[in-house]
């Protein structure tokens, strides 16, 4: 009967920690005249709850419908007991720590509601750069283990005064129970020094503001690292960033007061403003208008795109508030803004994140002018997320703050596994039951600082999840740190140790995301992976089922003239396409800027150091050099970011006509590159070159794999909008679907997720092996 008292235990997982989910069962609970209990505990939130069974069920309903909007509910299950506690109230118990089945929050935005607090003069907090509640602010970065309470993280040694721990306990209050509550009098403060560590300024914001209006470097101490900032709208302060961080070319990030002051600098289409607001806050890649350079000089110099964030903390909201004049109230936040800030991660060298203040003062001497810092401590680095808008909604090109650690969902259960990814724009991943938890950026695997966070990120997630991983998969490449790190992982505590080849793990990750079982054609596009046969692959047709892979097909080779040294010169990428040609005869005239270009031409007649490749990231970079458009890169994937510009620019063109062949499951693209060799239009050029490849990749697929419905892309080269967006509309033109990475980028910063799919394939026993297992 519905009047019938019962008792049930309900165990709430998912992300239900840090994100006022027990405040919101207390005031469920008391609406619905419900008595009993709720807590954190490692599992995630467990009630005990007695009522009319009506009313119990009621609330068991409404705790998926209405929860916070930080929550992500796994599971909410049942069941009946004795209570364990007495009384007719309804109380939120002291957390029970154990082994973790649950998982900490994001970082999200400062809310609206704190916003108005810091921008109301009769306010307790205003202009207090730490103000967050239950429905925003840090979790991840500041979070030291499970269950989430203020003793587990770096607020524990900020005591809460006597206001703020009435807010705390005050069950209306939104933020009651918000473990990092605090506020100018108990809590974290600002300071600004200036290089020599001495303090300046008795108003941190607006000495810092002056700096930064003056053309001075400032590094500013956000949620999961430091940035180094400086105005974007001054070219020398630019450039100055530039040498001091020797990053030449590569584009910067330019933060901004909202949506209205990004619309005078970049062009945003229906519902992008929206995207740019999102609690996440991923610095998003916009088209730029015909203006922009001249208004940011040398921020993304040569592209189409400039990366916009908007602000995220107090702090950085401060900044604008203070360059808009400290007006009160949020109506200035509706109007555009002058202010334009660079906010560059401050990692010098390509090393991790700085997150420490002594560290900061340390390892950015002589590349910030001043520091403005605070005294909580950042506990994990978690660099920006970076995405751009496609049909569909946000891909990534780098997945970190705010969607870390999410996890993202797999159609199959299982032991749990460790991946450990590949080289660049490394991550590693982690699974627990149906779930893959994915790390932050961890970052190229050039340097030793940079393998040892890799090494703290697989510590960290391994214990804030409770597991135990039961097999550790890897990249196919021997001479990875992240290969030799997985076999010592793997041998200290007897684990098998599965290699997964680069492209059988890049589609993978996309099955993964999307839950699809069962055998799938693939695209796998990129710049490099070690094939099965030893080869430099890179431009692969694929048959995956499960753990298991077929080469269907490939790119007709082409030399690197050099080794790894032509993955980095497009000049020389073109001289093997015209040695493929038969015009060698052209390289030392074409290429006479170029001091090696006699000596590459003679590699290539002898066929000396010129191992072959099918990757498509050095295809772009042959026509590229042909083209003219970049002969020697600054940073990775720079020629292919620049003819994507190139084609944006130029608009629609018609492919090139028998702009290929294929034959025996192999595109050959030589026809393509026959024209390119002698077009004067580098715009033209690359336009065409997009359209065509669109064209042939579609043929290619009608060809090997006729009467698909549906093909995976995955890869670095699905980052480019012009060709995917040619190829969706040739693909669907033919009724063939286009699965593509959204949970994770494409490119190497998600193949730890397909690795671990592959692995948790292996040992749930289906479709074979994968690769290597030891």
């Amino acid at each position: 009967m519905s009047n019938a008292i019962v008792c049930q235990n309900i165990r709430v997982s998912g992300v239900v920690q840090g994100v006022g989910f027990r405040p919101f069962v207390w005031r469920l609970a008391r609406e619905l005249g419900l008595a009993g209990w709720v807590r954190n505990d490692s599992r995630g939130v467990e009630i005990e709850v007695r009522g009319a069974a009506a009313k119990v069920r009621s609330l068991t309903e409404r705790l998926e419908q209405e929860a916070p909007p930080l929550a992500r509910i796994n599971s909410v299950v049942s069941r009946e007991t004795a209570p364990a506690y007495p009384g007719d109230d309804f109380v939120i118990i002291d957390s029970r720590s154990g082994r973790a089945a649950t998982m900490i929050g994001h970082d999200t935005a400062v809310c609206r509601d704190c916003l108005t607090e810091m921008f109301d003069p009769g306010n307790r907090r205003w202009r207090y750069a730490f103000t967050n509640c239950t429905n925003c602010g840090p979790r991840y970065t500041i979070s030291r283990g499970l269950p989430y309470d203020r003793v587990r993280t770096s607020l524990k040694p900020f005591a809460l005064c006597p206001k703020c721990q009435c807010e705390y306990r005050r069950p209306a209050d939104r933020r009651f129970h918000a473990e990092a509550n605090c506020c100018p009098k108990c809590g974290p403060q600002l300071f600004l020094l200036d290089a020599e560590g001495h303090r300046l300024a008795d108003d941190p914001i607006a000495g810092a503001l002056a700096l930064l209006q003056q053309g001075k470097i400032v590094a500013i101490k956000g949620l999961g690292g430091f940035h180094l900032a400086c105005d974007a709208r001054n070219a020398v302060a630019v450039a100055v960033l530039r040498e001091r961080k020797q990053r030449d070319e590569k584009p910067f990030v330019v933060m901004l007061a909202n949506a209205p002051s990004a619309a005078r600098l970049v062009q945003m289409g229906i519902g992008e403003p929206g995207l740019m607001t999102l609690p996440t806050r991923p610095a998003i890649l916009l088209r730029k208008r015909g203006s922009c350079d001249e208004a940011l000089p040398g921020v993304a110099p040569g592209l189409a795109w400039l990366g916009v964030m908007l602000p995220y903390t107090p702090l950085q909201f401060l900044l604008f508030h203070e360059a808009a004049k400290r007006p009160a109230g949020l109506g200035w936040l509706e109007r555009s803004q002058d202010l334009a800030l660079v906010m560059t991660s401050a990692n010098p060298g390509g090393e991790p994140l700085v997150i420490g203040n002594s560290e900061a003062l340390l390892r950015l001497y002589g590349i910030a002018d001043a520091f403005l810092m605070h005294d909580r401590d950042i506990v994990t680095r978690c660099d920006d997320s970076v995405a751009r808008i496609t049909t569909g909604g946000l891909q990534f090109i780098r997945r970190a703050r705010g969607y870390t650690p999410r996890a993202i969902k797999m159609p199959v259960s299982g032991p749990s596994v460790l991946a450990v990814g590949a080289w660049f724009k490394n991550t590693i991943c982690v699974t627990r039951g149906d779930e893959a938890f994915v790390s932050q950026h961890v970052g190229d695997l050039d340097n030793a600082s940079v393998c040892n966070f890799l090494e703290e990120c697989v510590e960290q997630l391994v214990k804030f999840l409770g597991v135990e991983p039961a097999i550790v998969a890897h990249d196919l490449h021997p001479d990875f740190h992240s290969t030799r790190f997985a076999a010592d992982f793997a041998q200290q505590r007897r684990l098998p140790l599965l290699g997964v080849q680069h492209h059988h793990a890049h589609a993978a990750a996309v099955l993964a995301e999307h839950g699809i079982e069962g055998s799938t054609l693939a695209l796998s596009l990129d710049g490099v992976g070690l094939g099965t046969d030893g080869a430099a692959w890179g431009g692969e047709l694929l048959r995956v089922d499960g753990a298991a892979f077929e080469r269907l097909g490939h790119l007709v080779p082409l030399a690197l003239p050099g080794g790894d040294r032509a993955a980095n010169e497009p000049w020389r990428m073109a001289a093997a396409a015209l040695h493929r040609l038969g015009r060698t005869q052209e390289i030392t005239e074409r290429f006479s800027g170029q001091q090696a270009a006699p000596a590459v031409a003679q590699m290539l007649i002898g066929n000396i150091h010129c191992p072959p490749t099918t990757s498509m990231g050095r295809m772009f970079d042959a026509a590229a050099g042909l083209l003219g458009v970049k002969a020697v890169m600054a940073y990775e994937g720079q020629a292919a970011m620049l003819m994507e510009g190139l084609a944006q620019s130029y608009g629609d063109i018609l492919p090139l006509d028998q702009g290929w062949r294929i034959e025996d499951g192999r595109l050959d693209l030589l026809p393509l590159f026959a024209v390119l060799a002698d077009e004067r239009s580098a715009e033209r050029g690359a336009a065409l070159f997009h359209a065509t490849l669109a064209a042939a990749l579609v043929d290619w697929l009608r060809v090997v794999a006729p009467g698909e419905r549906a093909v995976t892309g995955s890869g670095g080269c699905f980052l480019n909008e012009v060709l995917v967006r040619a190829l969706r509309s040739r693909l669907g033109a033919q009724g063939i679907q286009l699965i593509e990475a959204r949970q994770v980028p494409p490119n190497d910063g998600g193949l730890a997720v397909g690795q671990a799919w592959v692995a948790l394939q292996h040992l749930v026993g289906r479709q074979g092996s994968a690769g290597e297992c030891a």
